[in-house]
């Protein structure tokens, strides 16, 4: 054998090795996932009071929103429809439709949530400008649309055309960040059921979005959530709307599959 193939061979032998050894490692690197089976809404670990206010609609602040919402949704844009003019009753048209968003879009070529969803039935059906991010008009749309398919069982992600961008969401998921070089992953697989300043960490299962989180004193979108989580370990945050937002958006509602909503869920 000459000296070039026997340099060959040497290359060719190394990348296999690479290749296995980097496969190892991302069998190691997920292995941690919380097993379908043992995952657990966020509801789980609140104290009893936090939960009889989520479960009592009487007593539940985010209600109010969802009220706002089902105002928005019969009120038409100037020289157009209302959402109810070309839905009819929410109740029954959008029962189910927020456990599947994130959702694929065809003309966009890759998922979309259900903030975007809202604002593109504006733009393109309605002749309307968008609502912005977190503005009280585009989380209670949000919540209430959501609010209907409460108890509804969670299937987003598992379109076949999704699952490369669960996958690319679930990467960013296991991404050491920021000062801290935390990733997800590291509270919400490794160390769930533990407490955190004082607060018990959750699974980080996305099941009742829009929120009313006690913190906030008010109702948010996941976004805001992950937005927040990425400042706690000082790293710059996603804007809002951001693909990569939206990959780690489906990635927590595609872990949390076969859950049902609690929409609008309390939180600490």
């Amino acid at each position: 054998m000459t000296a070039f193939k026997q340099a060959r061979l040497v290359v060719a032998e190394a990348s296999v090795l690479i290749v296995l050894l980097f496969s190892s490692a991302i069998t190691i690197l997920f292995a941690a996932e919380i097993p379908q089976n043992e995952r657990r809404s966020g509801t789980v670990f609140m104290s009893r009071d936090t939960q009889a206010m989520q479960e009592d609609d009487r007593a539940n602040p985010g209600m109010l929103a969802v009220l706002d919402g089902e105002a928005l949704w019969n009120e038409a844009p100037a020289g157009a429809k209302s959402c109810a003019g070309c839905h009819g009753d929410a109740t029954t048209a959008m029962k189910g439709v927020a456990a599947r968003y994130p959702a694929f879009d065809d003309t966009r070529g890759r998922p979309i949530d259900l903030e975007q969803r809202i604002n593109l039935c504006r733009t393109e059906q309605q002749h309307a400008p968008p609502l912005a991010w977190e503005t009280r008009e585009l989380n209670a749309l949000a919540a209430y649309v959501a609010k209907q398919s409460r108890g509804v069982v969670i299937t987003a992600g598992t379109d076949a055309r999704s699952r490369p961008f669960v996958e690319a969401g679930r990467a960013l998921f296991n991404q050491r960040q920021g000062q801290l070089d935390l990733s997800c992953a590291q509270c919400h697989d490794d160390n769930w059921g533990k407490r955190l300043a004082g607060s018990v960490i959750p699974q980080a299962h996305p099941t009742g979005y829009p929120e009313y989180r006690l913190e906030w004193q008010s109702i948010g979108s996941l976004q805001r959530r992950l937005r927040s989580c990425t400042f706690g370990v000082r790293a710059e945050p996603l804007a809002y709307g951001a693909p990569e937002q939206i990959d780690l958006e489906l990635y927590l509602m595609w872990r949390a599959r076969g859950m049902p909503l609690e929409t609008p869920a309390v939180r600490p």
